[in-house]
């Protein structure tokens, strides 16, 4: 069977490969990239797929079995950007498309929700078999700034005691391998989140225990939040939207307890302590 990892070059595609290489199977693995000089490290066969360029997709995914669709990381273009690969996926043949959503999608009050759901019902339609990753928040958004944190001598957010059922991408990554070497999970629906949600208070309490210092947590309004962001040097657009997503985490939009992930994986999610000291030493 040949398996397509679409954006293989991404984080969570370079996982995906790696696990899977990994693996004694019989699956043959083909990475479909926007720029192919970013992917011969990968060790497998490579073939340009950029999901605004429709041809290069229809050129990239003949031949393939079963492609896993991670979502674009341009925000506001994934709808359309997805719907081209589903059109090229339609068109090759392919049998299953397993695609990396969003945790409760359906219900989501996270603005990522829109476009999440717009390509889940672009699946339904295709009369292709899919099956749907709704992933979690990566608790790797938080400790990315576990250097700023230390920087600035506390961790601020706009999340209030909202409870975050973060994972690591290296736990959805496990994920997304199961079901692409396992059969049974055509149609299913997956809401992949960590066992043991934590605040960003937890998280401040975290970073203190392991560097020695006192790290609190400062919750602040979302415009006061939205503006330090930019003051740091991230877009702006992007900025409120950061924080607007930390506001909707408040009200509980990234909690969850199915323990889906771990069920898939085999093993307990990766704890928020470990998460923490793995972010350190690059810090």
């Amino acid at each position: 069977m040949n398996i397509g990892i679409s954006a293989a070059t991404g984080q969570l595609g370079r996982l995906v490969v790696s696990k899977l290489k990994a693996l004694a199977t019989d699956h043959t693995l083909v990475a479909l990239v926007r720029n192919p000089q970013k992917a011969s490290d990968l060790g497998v066969e490579t073939r340009e797929a950029d999901y605004a360029k429709p041809e290069t997709l229809e050129a990239a995914l003949p031949g393939i079995d079963t492609l896993l669709l991670i979502s674009s990381s341009e925000v506001g273009q994934r709808a359309t950007q997805h719907k081209n690969v589903i059109a090229a996926a339609q068109k090759a043949g392919v049998k299953h498309i397993v695609y990396t959503s969003l945790l409760h999608a359906d219900t989501s009050s996270l603005s990522l929700a829109e476009e999440h759901l717009a390509t889940e019902a672009a699946l339904k339609e295709s009369g292709i078999p899919y099956t749907l990753l709704r992933n979690g928040w990566y608790t790797e958004n938080y400790t990315g700034s576990i250097g700023g944190a230390l920087a600035g001598g506390a961790f601020i957010g706009s999340a209030g005691e909202g409870r975050i059922s973060g994972s690591t991408r290296e736990d959805y990554a496990e994920a997304a391998v199961a079901v692409l070497t396992s059969p049974g999970h055509e149609g299913k629906v997956y809401e992949l989140a960590g066992d043991e949600a934590f605040t960003l208070q937890d998280l401040a309490a975290e970073i203190s225990r392991q560097t020695g210092k006192d790290i609190p947590y400062k919750n602040l309004p979302e415009g006061d939040y939205a503006a330090a962001l930019a003051s740091f040097g991230v877009p702006e657009g992007f900025a409120h939207a950061i924080a607007g997503w930390d506001v909707s985490a408040s009200s509980g939009a990234l909690y969850d307890e199915s323990h889906q992930l771990s069920k898939l994986i085999g093993r307990p999610t990766t704890p928020l302590a470990k998460a923490v000291s793995q972010a350190l030493p690059s810090v």
